[in-house]
């Protein structure tokens, strides 16, 4: 797709974003980005439901339990 630059900018069609509340827009390379904003980003998720095991140390020896042979 191709548009005219005004002195309003562009217009982009309304379609592509159903489902979209706020865009993060980045200018990188000569090229201009638009990227949905999550709402719900997953990594804010992250340890909102703890595994309970009998191992008090988990946290800080993660590699020791995660790759023992």
């Amino acid at each position: 797709m191709r548009s005219k630059v005004t002195e309003n900018g562009i217009t982009l069609p309304p379609q592509w974003f159903l489902g979209v509340a706020e865009v993060d827009i980045q200018r990188e390379e000569g090229r201009v980005v638009v990227v949905p904003v999550r709402e719900d980003d997953p990594i804010t998720r992250l340890g909102e439901n703890p595994i309970q095991i009998d191992v008090i140390d988990a946290a800080s020896n993660h590699d020791q339990y995660l790759y023992k042979s």
